[in-house]
């Protein structure tokens, strides 16, 4: 079996699944309220420049203001010293307008990653306005092949009089006719040229382009002629999937279907289980092993355990397979739960050299299909592996999820001895700066349990240091580590 694609739409959300030998490899989602911005472009309005960071602070309409480098606002052709020694404050001052492009969605706390390099996609180039390179994708490894990519497109633009621009050609052009090339060119001129009407009388903040929806990206970006099948389950974005196909990207034309069946698309290859796994920190291996992944801020760690298998030969061997299992889910997992950053790969320690360059190609050898750019570390002392995954978008969890109001995030929450320990002392508190009756405590309904069950005999202790009464009473509108010491 090889590669599908399935596009699931309803009017409120978009949801897109990568398919690879029946297994679901990637999962996309969109929704109408929150549409990423990647490859939007703003005229923005510098609201703060910051000389210590290099960097400014660019009004472009959202909720929080994006982030701008000074890298991002040089040419690329400026030398590396020559960015090194200009300062932000040379090339941007508060109140200026921008044009701008986003390269990562507001993520967290952070806002929007900008850039002023523009680059408008089509099938199969990028193209850069006002820069001159030609570059090829680093995926297509044939050199014959880039270089007839190369000369074509630089024998396209000498008999081109239009704007100077520059092109990257994406993997998809591996094997594009010169015809092909042409007509993408053709469009981006005219995307371009669009664009430039719409800048002449744009004030800032507002936009000036805005990427196409999921939908049509999946068909841009991850469309190619060996996939299966396309299946979509909306008829109307099925139609509308054809034109766009049509004019586009021909050579998958065959491979769209309109998927019209009574169990819902994404119970196929069972995709809806397999998004409820990722949304877990434990994933079960095969052999009986497991991994932990933990998403924080700063970075995510995967931990590797034998777990429940423990081999046939000897210690050694029971490692370098749960590891060598382990490579392959983690390089599935990183796509599916779309996780970026900075990534600890904590493998079980290994003592042969040649087992632990065995895992670290097994788990290359995965990433080589990732969409994202990763790059890969080796082997530590510790067994650790560092590698960075290009992050652009939120990650599953992000998108899906939100902050637990219960542990505000912490993945745990103080147990019902632990805050009446913390009520107890907060009526000492009390009693020791005010005059009062009595106290009723309020708390949720398993601290209030233990406070009258497991605690009675230090309640009636209390009760009798301080001379008070004390009363609790169940509030169900309280969180598991909420309470209120009310005096009488």
């Amino acid at each position: 079996m090889g590669e599908e694609i399935l596009i699931n739409f309803t009017p409120m959300e978009t949801r897109v699944a990568v398919i690879e030998n029946g297994m679901p490899q990637e999962v996309y989602v969109e929704r109408v309220h929150r549409r990423g911005i990647v490859g939007n472009i703003y005229q923005g309005k510098v609201v703060r420049v910051l000389p210590g960071m290099q960097a400014a602070f660019v009004d472009i309409g959202l909720e929080r203001a994006a982030f701008i480098h000074v890298e991002e606002v040089l040419s690329q052709n400026v030398s590396h010293e020559e960015k090194v020694n200009t300062s932000i404050a040379q090339v941007l001052r508060e109140g200026q307008s921008l044009l701008v492009q986003v390269t990562k969605d507001p993520i967290g706390t952070k806002g929007a990653r900008l850039t002023t390099h523009l680059s408008l996609p089509s099938r199969y180039l990028v193209c850069m306005p006002g820069n001159e390179h030609i570059g090829v994708s680093q995926r297509i490894e044939d050199a014959e092949e880039r270089d007839r990519l190369r000369g074509i497109i630089q024998a396209l633009i000498a008999e081109d009089d239009g704007e100077p621009a520059g092109f990257i050609l994406r993997t998809v052009a591996e094997g594009a006719a010169e015809a092909e090339l042409s007509a993408d060119i053709q469009f981006l001129r005219r995307l371009w040229a669009s664009i430039q009407v719409k800048i002449k009388s744009a004030k800032a903040p507002s936009v000036i382009y805005e990427d196409l929806p999921l939908n049509m990206r999946a068909l841009r970006d991850m469309a190619h002629s060996g996939l299966e099948k396309i299946r979509i389950d909306s008829r109307e974005t099925y139609q509308k999937a054809q034109e766009f196909v049509k004019a586009l990207v021909p050579e998958v034309a065959d491979t769209l279907e309109y998927y019209p069946g009574e169990r819902p698309i994404f119970d196929l290859f069972n995709v809806e289980d397999e998004i409820q796994k990722a949304l877990g920190r434990k994933v079960e291996l095969k052999s009986g092993g497991y991994l932990i992944f933990d998403q924080t801020e700063a970075m995510t760690t995967v931990d590797i355990n034998t777990g429940a298998f423990v081999g046939h030969r000897n210690l050694e061997e029971t490692i370098f397979k749960t590891n060598l299992e382990a490579a392959t889910a983690i390089g599935r997992q990183l796509r599916l739960r779309n996780l970026g950053g900075i990534i600890i790969i904590d493998f079980i320690d290994m003592e042969d050299q040649d087992h632990q360059r065995q895992v670290l190609r097994t788990l290359e050898r995965v990433l080589e299909r990732d969409h994202a750019k990763c790059k890969l570390t080796g082997v530590s002392d510790l067994g650790l592996v560092e590698m960075t995954r290009k992050r652009t978008r939120e990650s599953l969890e992000q998108v899906l999820c939100d902050v637990c109001c219960e542990c505000q995030g912490r993945g745990s929450i103080k147990t019902p001895e632990t805050l009446c320990y913390e009520i107890f002392r907060e009526i000492l508190r009390q009693h020791r700066a005010y005059d009062t009756e009595s106290y009723l405590v309020l708390a949720a309904q398993p601290v209030v349990d233990y406070v009258l069950d497991d605690a009675s005999n230090h309640v009636a202790e209390l009760e009798s240091f301080i001379g008070k009464t004390i009363r609790f009473q169940v509030e169900p509108m309280y969180n598991a580590e909420s309470f209120d010491v009310v005096l009488r």
